[in-house]
C-alpha cells in the first residue's frame, strides 16, 4: 500500500536529465528557433526535418561506439528490426544529402529538433537537448570550413551569447603521427584517452613501453603542450619540422583555416589545442568548439567529417557544427520576452470580433475574456485592453 501511494504521489516527477519548458521559457526558445531558421536561410542553408526514429544502423553510421552507448533502442513491431531514437541528427542529415538529394553541387542543410541521450553529457548535462546545426556537403576547401565556423559564431551571437572564444584543432595531425609511429588500434585509443586528460606522465610511459622511437615519440609527446594563442602554430611548425608530409599537410591546413577565419570574424579570440580531439572517431580534419567564461562545457562544436556519407553510397566532403538550443537560451543575455498582449472583454458585438481579427492579423497577441472567468488583463500577461468608445473599439494601456 505504501509503495502504491508513493508511486501515485511521484507521478509529476520527470526522469533525470529530462526537462520541460514553461510558457515564458518556451516562448523565448521558439523566438530564437525562428530567428536561427531565418539566419540559416539567409546564408543559403535549407531546413530539413529527419524522423525522430530510424533503423539503428542508419543512425550510427560513421560515429563510433560513443553514439551507440547514447542511443535508446527499441524493436519495430512491424518488422522486428532494431530501431533507435536519434541521439545526434548529423548522420541523418548526411543520409539525406547522400542518398535522398543526390546533388552534384555543394549542398547546405540546417536542422533544429529534439534528440535523446541515455546518459547526461555535453551541453548542460541534459539528456533531452534540442539540437540545432548546419552542414555543408560537396566542398573540400578551407572556405567551407571557415563558412561553417562563421555561421556558428553568428548563431551564438544571434542567440545573445557574449564573451565567446573559439578553440581549434586538427585530428589529422594526431592520425598521421599515430600512423607514422606504427601504433596498434588499441594503443591509439589508449593514447587518445590520455591526451584528452593531458596526462603527461602516462603519455610518456606509454610511448616508452611501446618502444616508439624518435622523432615520432617527441612529436606525440609535444601535442599536450601545444595549446594557446596564435604562437602555438609557429611552435607546432618547429615541433613537426621532421615529421611526415601527412602531418605537415594537416598542420598547414589548420594554419590556412585560422588565417582565413581571422580575416572574417574580427576580434573574436582564437585559441589552439592540438591535443583536443573532439569527435575524433568520425572527424577527419579541423575541429572547433565555442566556450564562454564560467561554463565548463563547450556550447557549440563542429568540424570536418568527410567519410560519413560513404555508408550511404556517396562519400562527399562534409563540414558542419551543432549546438543545443536550450543551452543557448540559458546563456542568452537577451533575457525573457517582454510581456505583451491585449485583453478583450466579453461582448456579442460583431465589431469587437472584427477589431480582434484585425489586431491578430497585425501580429498582436489578443486574449479574449470568457464569461464568468476570474482574473484581469495582467493575470493573462496583457499590458493593454480593448475598450469601447465613441470611435469604436480602441486599445488602451492597463
Amino acid at each position: 500500500m505504501v509503495g502504491r501511494v508513493t508511486q501515485k504521489n511521484d507521478r509529476w516527477l520527470l526522469p533525470e536529465g529530462i526537462v520541460e519548458l514553461l510558457p515564458e521559457q518556451a516562448q523565448q526558445l521558439e523566438q530564437l528557433r525562428r530567428l536561427l531558421v531565418d539566419s540559416f536561410n539567409a546564408w543559403g542553408y535549407e531546413l530539413v526535418m529527419p524522423p525522430l526514429m530510424e533503423y539503428l544502423e542508419s543512425l550510427q553510421v560513421g560515429t563510433g561506439n560513443d553514439l551507440d552507448l547514447q542511443t535508446f533502442k527499441l524493436i519495430d513491431q512491424l518488422t522486428g528490426r532494431l530501431m533507435g531514437i536519434r541521439a545526434d541528427m548529423t548522420p541523418q542529415v548526411a543520409r539525406i544529402d547522400a542518398h535522398v538529394l543526390k546533388r552534384d553541387v555543394p549542398t547546405r542543410l540546417c536542422y533544429i529538433g529534439p534528440v535523446l541521450h541515455t546518459k547526461s553529457s555535453g551541453f548542460e548535462k541534459s539528456r533531452s537537448p534540442l539540437q540545432v546545426g548546419a552542414e555543408l556537403y560537396g566542398h573540400a576547401g578551407i572556405e567551407s570550413d571557415v563558412e561553417i565556423l562563421r555561421l556558428m559564431v553568428e548563431t551564438l551571437r544571434t542567440a545573445g551569447v557574449e564573451n565567446l572564444h573559439i578553440d581549434l584543432g586538427h585530428v589529422g595531425i594526431y592520425r598521421e603521427l599515430v600512423k607514422d609511429a606504427g601504433l596498434s588500434a588499441d594503443q591509439e585509443v589508449t593514447l587518445f584517452e590520455a591526451l584528452q586528460r593531458k596526462a603527461k606522465p602516462e603519455i610518456h610511459a606509454y610511448l616508452k613501453d611501446w618502444g616508439v622511437k624518435s622523432p615520432e615519440r617527441e612529436q606525440l609527446r609535444s601535442l599536450v603542450n601545444l595549446n594557446g594563442d596564435r604562437l602555438v602554430l609557429a611552435q607546432a611548425r618547429e615541433a613537426f619540422a621532421s615529421a611526415s608530409e601527412g602531418v605537415k599537410a594537416a598542420l598547414e591546413n589548420l594554419i590556412q583555416i585560422a588565417e582565413l577565419a581571422e580575416r572574417h570574424i574580427g576580434d573574436l579570440p582564437l585559441y589552439f589545442d592540438l591535443a583536443e580531439l573532439r569527435g575524433y572517431r568520425y572527424q577527419t580534419g579541423v575541429v572547433f568548439a565555442a566556450f564562454v567564461p564560467g561554463h565548463g562545457q563547450e556550447i557549440a562544436r563542429g568540424g570536418r567529417y568527410d567519410a560519413i556519407g560513404e555508408a550511404f553510397g556517396r562519400a562527399r566532403p562534409a563540414t558542419g557544427f551543432s549546438s543545443d538550443l536550450k543551452t543557448l537560451v540559458s546563456l542568452s543575455q537577451k533575457g525573457m520576452p517582454t510581456v505583451s498582449g491585449i485583453f478583450a472583454p466579453v461582448s456579442d458585438d460583431q465589431s469587437l470580433d472584427a477589431k480582434v481579427a484585425e489586431l491578430r492579423s497585425q501580429g498582436e497577441r489578443v486574449v479574449a475574456m470568457l464569461p464568468g472567468q476570474r482574473g484581469d488583463a495582467t493575470d493573462f500577461g496583457c499590458d493593454r485592453v480593448l475598450q469601447q468608445s465613441n470611435n469604436g473599439w480602441e486599445v488602451a494601456s492597463v
